[in-house]
C-alpha cells in the first residue's frame, strides 16, 4: 500500500466490534410514543377533553394507528409503544414520522418535546435528504450542528440550533431554520 493511502478516510482504520450496530429503530420510536403519552397524561383538567383528538392526531402523523388499542388517550399511546417495542423492525423513515408527530404535539401543547437529541438527530439527518426542496436548500452547503448534542452533518459554514429545533425545521413542523452561530463581535 502506498504511503498516501494511510491518510485517506477509512484506510488503515482499526476494526472494532460492530455486532451491536443496527438499523432497527424500535426502541427509539417506542420512547417517542411514550413521551407523547406523557405529554397527553400531563394535560390539565380543563384541557383533558382534547386528549382523544390529540392522541388520534399523533397516531395519524406517526402512522401508528394499527398499533394503538382502544381506550383512554394516554393508555392508547402506551399500548402502541408496547406494540412497537415488541413488534417488527422499524426504519429511520418510521422514526422520523414519530418524531414529527411528537414535535407537532409538543407545539400544539406549548410544551417541551423532550425528544432525545440523538433520536432528533437521526430524524433530522433522514429529513435532510427527504424534506421538500426549500428545506433541503436551507441547509445545503452547511454543517448542521446540534448545540445540545455531539452530532453534526454536512460540510461548510456552521448552522446551529438545539437538536429538536433542527428536526422540527427539516420535518416541516417549524419554519425557523438553524442559524449561523454568533461570532461574539
Amino acid at each position: 500500500m502506498s504511503d498516501f493511502a494511510r491518510h485517506l478516510p477509512l484506510s488503515q482504520r482499526g476494526h472494532g466490534d460492530d455486532t451491536s450496530v443496527s438499523g432497527d429503530r424500535r426502541g427509539a420510536l417506542a420512547d417517542v410514543v411514550d413521551r407523547a403519552a406523557d405529554l397527553i397524561a400531563d394535560l390539565t383538567a380543563d384541557a383533558a377533553d382534547t386528549a382523544p383528538a390529540l392522541a388520534e392526531s399523533f397516531l395519524a402523523v406517526a402512522r401508528l394507528r394499527a398499533e394503538a388499542a382502544p381506550g383512554a388517550a394516554p393508555e392508547r399511546l402506551r399500548a402502541a409503544a408496547q406494540q412497537v417495542r415488541a413488534g417488527r423492525r422499524r426504519s429511520i423513515r418510521e422514526l422520523a414520522a414519530g418524531v414529527e408527530a411528537l414535535l407537532r404535539l409538543a407545539r400544539d401543547l406549548s410544551a417541551e418535546p423532550g425528544v432525545d437529541p440523538y433520536t432528533a438527530g437521526a430524524a433530522a439527518l433522514y429529513a435532510s435528504a427527504a424534506a421538500p426542496a426549500d428545506r433541503r436548500a436551507a441547509v445545503r452547503g452547511h454543517t448542521v450542528r446540534a448545540t445540545d448534542a455531539a452530532w453534526s452533518f454536512g460540510s461548510g459554514p456552521a448552522l446551529e440550533a438545539p437538536a429538536a429545533h433542527i428536526a422540527a425545521f427539516l420535518l416541516g413542523v417549524s419554519d425557523e431554520p438553524p442559524r449561523r452561530p454568533a461570532t461574539g463581535r
